[in-house]
């Protein structure tokens, strides 16, 4: 097999495996918004219980770092395949288990807190998914198209928030009794042919030469959990700074949105989940031409306009949105989440994957990736809705992302630009003097260990 057709069979994986993984964990937010609040958190206030579901959410965060840790580590010592099918199989298992809870009327408070424990397993498996997809793809590139490749895990991200938000908007069609009597629990049955056909695909990929010239020097090292941050700290901060902006504002207008125009609006599910979709079917098309952009001129000059243009976008989305006219709502997710909020996703998967050395590469960015995660997009939707709930506007929202995106912006300014990186290169072995790895925090070398005690 050339290289370019392992490349090419590694971004399908990783596009095809990414989209099924993450249905699994965007259906949860689509739910907490539409029905969850309702059947696991009952109040007598929509709002308290749209929080309490949101809470929820939130706790499915809290597991991602974990999982990037161990999960990441894992896949640097054992491989990024084995990664990979270990992290479906975890997040396709307990979204489907959420689809037969019972639900609070039927075992009382049993039903949230068995709600929880299946949330921090899919959040487990989520802290190695995306970073072990990137990776996967990134390291099988050639070095002038590794932005290209590295935006097929984020295209299959918005695939999969095409797939979230269609499927329940399809079932939204039901009739509500029976939507929430049962209908509302199909999406998260249809995990069980997610696990099915994803594992088809990521048992016949092969390993990255990356990694496999990183082990040839020295023998396995045992697990090392924290090597990423003690060798390259300060790519693991840039990772954890840049996902501010990128994280929050990817669950600000799906989540927190959806949330906002159906509760407090009363617009209607399907008009919010609509231009949701639109979004992502238009995401599709914007991400990679961003990622083939950031190929050209850098990841950092791409990343940092859609930082920019998402937050100047905040005050005219919640303008629109607060018309109520369906035209204005479209518009206001189209722009927001399709034309400003990929310009960050789409480079960032190669930056972050090229800022770390190989023996650490995929431990360092699902740890910091994840850290990110719980600081930005866990908390967005409850903070959002909490600051909401305080001043009765959404001004306080808009303050709030705007400190989001001052932080990520500080952190790529302090950040190496890495398009020009020798990925294949350990860390250890590079000098970087020159021009292009300016930034490089050399990895320290450790002492062979002795597997077999």
């Amino acid at each position: 097999m050339t290289m370019t057709s392992q490349s090419r069979r590694a971004g399908v994986a990783a596009l095809v495996g990414t989209a099924l993984e993450w249905y699994d964990f965007l259906i949860y937010g689509t739910a907490a918004a539409l029905v969850l609040n309702k059947l696991f958190f009952p109040a007598e206030s929509p709002l308290v219980s749209t929080l309490a579901a949101f809470a929820t959410y939130a706790v499915g965060f809290l597991a991602r770092p974990l999982g990037g840790l161990f999960l990441g580590a894992l896949g640097d010592r054992l491989g990024r395949k084995a990664v990979l099918v270990l992290t479906l199989l975890i997040m396709g298992s307990a979204t489907a288990l959420i689809g037969v809870l019972p639900t609070y009327d039927r075992i009382g408070m049993a039903a949230p807190v068995l709600l929880i424990l299946l949330r921090l397993l899919q959040g487990f498996g989520a802290g190695g998914e995306y970073a072990g997809a990137v990776v996967l793809s990134v390291e099988h590139a050639d070095q002038q198209r590794r932005g290209a490749a590295g935006a097929w895990a984020p295209v299959g991200y918005a695939t999969a928030t095409l797939l979230a938000a269609g499927v329940f908007q399809l079932f939204l069609l039901m009739p509500d009794d029976q939507f929430r009597a049962w209908g509302w629990r199909i999406p998260f049955l249809l995990s069980f042919v997610v696990v099915a056909v994803g594992y088809l695909i990521r048992r016949r990929i092969v390993e990255t030469p990356a990694f496999e010239k990183a082990q040839e020097p020295r023998t396995p090292q045992r697990l090392d959990l924290f090597a990423a941050l003690r060798q390259e700290p300060k790519s693991f901060l840039v990772v954890i700074g840049a996902r501010f902006a990128e994280n929050g504002f990817a669950y600000l207008f799906p989540v927190f949105g959806v949330a906002f125009v159906t509760t407090e609006l009363g617009v209607s599910g399907n008009v919010a989940l609509g231009a949701v979709v639109a979004a992502a079917a238009l995401e599709m098309i914007t991400i990679p031409v961003y990622a083939r952009l950031s190929d050209r001129i850098g990841r950092r000059p791409v990343y940092l306009a859609g930082a920019i243009a998402s937050v100047v976008w905040v005050v005219p989305f919640f303008l629109l949105v607060g018309t109520g006219s369906t035209w204005a709502v479209m518009l206001a997710f189209i722009v927001g989440l399709g034309v400003a909020y990929p310009a960050m996703l789409a480079p960032q998967a190669a930056h972050f994957a090229e800022l770390f050395g190989t023996r650490t590469r995929l431990s360092g960015f699902a740890f910091a990736r994840e850290i990110g995660s719980v600081l930005a997009g866990g908390l967005a939707p409850f903070v959002a809705t909490a600051l909401f709930a305080w001043a009765g506007h959404w001004w306080p929202v808009a303050a709030y992302m705007a400190l989001m995106t001052a932080i990520t912006l500080a952190a790529l300014a302090v950040g190496p630009e890495t398009v020009n990186r020798d990925i294949e290169t350990p860390v250890s072995d590079e000098t970087p003097a020159d021009e292009e790895h300016q930034g490089a925090v050399p990895e320290v070398r450790a002492p062979v260990e002795n597997t077999n005690r």
